[in-house]
């Protein structure tokens, strides 16, 4: 005989129904930090990014968690076509705007004078992608999970002359290496974070960018290493050469975005970024480092090679 629920136990047993249903969720979704969405607004309404046959609009990303953006745009080249990406990237309207201005204040003129021709193709190793950062499992969320953020493996000239930033970085021709160290204190000039090889282990084989607010009021920057000088291309006045901090489609959505997308972030860490897209290479021993001195205080510069926490 089945036995009578009175109406004393349904008032007992309401809120462990109200807790087993948040656990199987029902829950409110958590939100993005608010200055995501202001600058990627701000952006568009100050039409800092024009649609064109290499730049489109592409249906908002919303989720899992807090991932994803409202106007992501799907990039095959910048530059009004002149520099390719090697495959499509998923950008937002921030990224795509300051990459242009990357590539015509630091990227193109260095290359004109080292090497007398223009880039003509990014390979990028990473662009939007749901997860953590350095792509470890319950780490912080990377600013690739909004699309705030670019892995650089690399460049291709106009004539196809390849540089890799893995192979060049330390062991290619002079003006090769040159090249590289201008794009990498030139990036710490226009991106919030810049991670080099250098920076740490899992830095070894790109450059990351991204446009993370670092600080309460975004006032700080990351640029790491410590941009080093160089010397002048051939002719060239050496006063003209500066370095360092003036005042820091391969879309990867992932299968099993970490624990961290669900979870709401107003602020990023040190290491924010990258997905690896080679093998690590062994540890190497730490050489100690010092600051420059004269640095700006709200740069956070280290040339040390320090492994992943």
């Amino acid at each position: 005989m089945a036995r009578r629920i009175t109406p004393l136990l349904l008032l007992a047993l309401a809120p462990l129904a109200a807790a087993g249903l948040s656990g199987c969720g029902f829950m409110a979704k958590p939100q993005r930090p608010a200055w995501r969405a202001n600058a990627e607004n701000a952006c568009l309404a100050e039409k800092r990014v024009q649609p064109t046959a290499y730049v489109q609009f592409a249906p908002e990303i919303d989720g899992p968690g807090i991932c994803g953006m409202t106007r992501p745009l799907k990039v095959t080249a910048l530059q009004g076509g002149a520099v390719t990406f090697n495959a499509r990237a998923t950008l937002d309207c921030s990224m795509v705007a300051e990459l242009d201005q990357w590539l015509a204040d630091v990227v193109q003129p260095s290359a004109m004078a080292r090497f007398g021709q223009p880039v003509a193709q990014i390979n990028s190793m990473g662009s939007y992608s749901c997860r953590g950062m350095n792509a470890q499992a319950g780490a912080p969320l990377s600013e690739h999970s909004f699309g705030n953020a670019l892995d650089i493996g690399g460049f291709v000239l106009a004539d196809g002359r390849e540089i890799s930033i893995v192979r060049d970085w330390t062991r290619g021709e002079q003006q090769v290496k040159d090249f590289l160290a201008e794009v990498h204190g030139g990036s710490c000039r226009h991106f919030t974070t810049v991670l080099s090889p250098g920076s740490n282990a899992f830095h070894y084989n790109h450059i990351h960018v991204d446009l993370a607010m670092h600080g309460r009021n975004g006032d700080r920057h990351i640029c790491k290493p410590v941009p080093r000088d160089v010397a002048p291309p051939p002719g060239q006045d050496p006063q003209l050469v500066a370095h360092g901090p003036d005042d820091d489609d391969v879309d990867t959505p992932g299968a099993q975005p970490p624990l961290a997308a669900f979870q709401a972030q107003a602020s990023r860490s040190v290491n924010d970024s990258l997905i690896l897209a080679a093998p690590m290479p062994p540890v190497r021993p730490k050489p100690s480092a010092l600051s420059p001195e004269g640095a700006p205080k709200d740069w956070d510069v280290t040339s040390s090679i320090r492994p992943h926490r």
